[in-house]
């Protein structure tokens, strides 16, 4: 005997279509990422209250451009209202964003520092090698080694903080919920121009700047792609930035301060990225290139467990 026709799923409301997934009772991509847009807002205005008001009432308040003071309010944000926005706004785990701490996670944190290095040290020796860079010595040779020592962990701690910052916003909490509202593929095309985009009001930016760091959070987001979690990109790019600027003395995407090798560069900006550092030059792009083969070197044969996205 045939079975009954199935009754047809009842027809939704104008607002739900809107606003909630086809599948799921819960808010669409994008007003997920207004949503969480807001809540960083409100987080930032409410932890640099919070942290700020107690120094300025003291008469301790550090310099506006304070680098520790302002990722620390900016770590505390995004680490908030990323977690606040996954747990009851996505309604996933924290862990499903690329956090699962298992046996390879502290491994592939520090293959991602190393990667970084990796990359800086062929940057300089070719611009070395081309005759660009012009090498003076060591900054112990012009500093007192305490005062380098000191700026040296005051960077490290900079760049832990910014690559930890920019990678659960933008890898994290941005990309996989673009990708989930389309695919993986607009997923890191878009965070990664969002993420150059960001960039607009650093020191010497320029429009080959911006092309450069829109290739830069291309080539953060496979390590992400190839791993389904976020610690190599972490590492990549806190080895990226603290090599780049720390150890080989070169500007990291405008910011210039002292690093441990003290150079001038006067090659062609083009190639180089001149005071931007590089990566507003191609030597950036040769650099991602070879990052990206070490990458795939690195998670050849590994089993990817896709993370659900969004």
């Amino acid at each position: 005997m045939p079975s009954p026709p199935a009754s047809p799923a009842p027809e939704r409301g104008l607002l739900p279509r809107i606003f909630l997934s086809s599948d799921e009772n819960r808010l669409r991509a994008g007003w997920r990422l207004l949503a969480h847009l807001i809540l960083l807002g409100v987080c930032a205005l409410l932890f640099g209250a919070v942290i700020t008001l107690p120094l300025m009432l003291t008469g301790n308040m550090p310099p506006v451009d304070d680098l520790v003071l302002n990722q620390a309010i900016f770590m505390l944000s995004v680490t908030a209202s990323t977690f606040i926005a996954r747990r009851w706004i996505d309604r996933r785990a924290i862990s499903s964003l690329g956090l699962r701490w298992d046996g390879s996670a502290a491994r592939d944190l520090l293959v991602g520092v190393g990667i970084g290095g990796v990359i800086m040290a062929a940057i300089f020796l070719i611009e070395w090698g081309a005759g660009w860079l012009t090498l003076f010595g060591a900054a112990w040779q012009f500093r007192p080694p305490l005062e380098v020592m000191g700026s040296t962990l005051i960077m490290l701690a900079v760049f832990v903080l910014v690559g930890w910052n920019e990678e659960l916003l933008v890898r994290g909490y941005w990309l996989q919920n673009m990708a989930d509202g389309t695919n993986l593929t607009w997923g890191v095309l878009l965070s990664a121009s969002i993420f150059a985009l960001l960039h607009l009001g650093n020191p010497n930016v320029s429009a080959i700047a911006i092309v450069g760091l829109f290739l830069a959070g291309v080539f953060l987001a496979y390590g992400y792609v190839r791993t389904r979690q976020l610690w190599l990109s972490i590492g990549l790019h806190i080895g990226w930035n603290f090599f780049e600027n720390t150890v080989f003395g070169f500007p990291v995407s405008g910011l210039d301060t002292p690093g441990l090798l003290v150079h001038n560069v006067a090659g062609p900006e083009w190639f180089t990225g001149g005071a931007f550092g590089p990566e507003a030059g191609l030597v950036a792009v040769l650099g991602m290139g070879l990052g990206a083969w070490l990458i795939s070197l690195y998670t050849r044969g590994r089993i990817v467990r896709d993370a659900p996205v969004g």
